[in-house]
């Protein structure tokens, strides 16, 4: 038995017009909805037919209306094992930013040399360290205000970083204090370096 023609697969003849090739293809994908190989075969004859019209209509056989287009292929259907998309909360979604490469590497950079003021002058004692702290929030809260314009917002940020930062950083040391003395590192200053990797990521991907 031969393969049936695309005009037989959508079930018109042959000098149907194009409304009506429109409507037996529309009808078919409606009628095999989530039938994927019903809906590629209905495709590739809609397709087929189109190619043939075209091509008759270039040799000057048939007018074929302007606004006639290829059909799109329908994108397979997910598999049913496929594990669902996680989507991230929407409260998360509103706190965090996507900055651009200048926006993460001008901080970055900024906050990384006041990580190494920190840990190169140990001799200098407490003081040197409450100094760059201090001028390592303010560089925090100039940075997230220049984004968000918006001083208040700017703070709380920043001093919910620079607890965050202090805390995890004061835990970070007493687990290592041990490799820390023997690189010469107090733990005052190892804290200081954490909280400004805390308060670089809150100034460069928080909002």
């Amino acid at each position: 038995m031969s393969e049936p023609n695309p005009y037989e697969k959508l079930g018109v003849k042959q000098d149907a017009t194009f409304d009506q090739i429109q409507e037996a293809r529309n009808r078919l994908v409606e009628q095999h909805n989530g039938d994927l190989e019903h809906l590629n075969m209905v495709e590739e004859a809609y397709d087929a037919i189109l190619m043939e019209r075209l091509r008759m209509r270039q040799e000057g056989k048939i007018k074929v209306p302007e606004g006639i287009k290829f059909a799109e292929r329908l994108a397979p259907p997910p598999k049913q094992n496929q594990a669902p998309i996680q989507q991230s909360p929407s409260w998360l979604d509103r706190l965090r930013d996507r900055p651009s490469p200048k926006d993460i590497l001008l901080p970055g950079g900024l906050f990384l040399s006041l990580s190494g003021l920190s840990i190169i002058y140990p001799t200098a004692g407490a003081q040197l360290l409450q100094v760059v702290l201090m001028v390592g929030v303010v560089l925090s809260i100039y940075f997230v205000r220049r984004k968000e314009q918006n001083f208040g917002r700017a703070i709380l940020l920043t001093a919910a970083g620079l607890i965050v930062g202090l805390v995890a950083g004061g835990l970070l040391a007493s687990l290592l204090a041990s490799p820390l003395e023997q690189i010469n590192i107090q733990s005052e200053q190892f804290s200081t370096v954490v909280t400004f990797v805390v308060l670089w990521l809150v100034s460069s991907f928080l909002r």
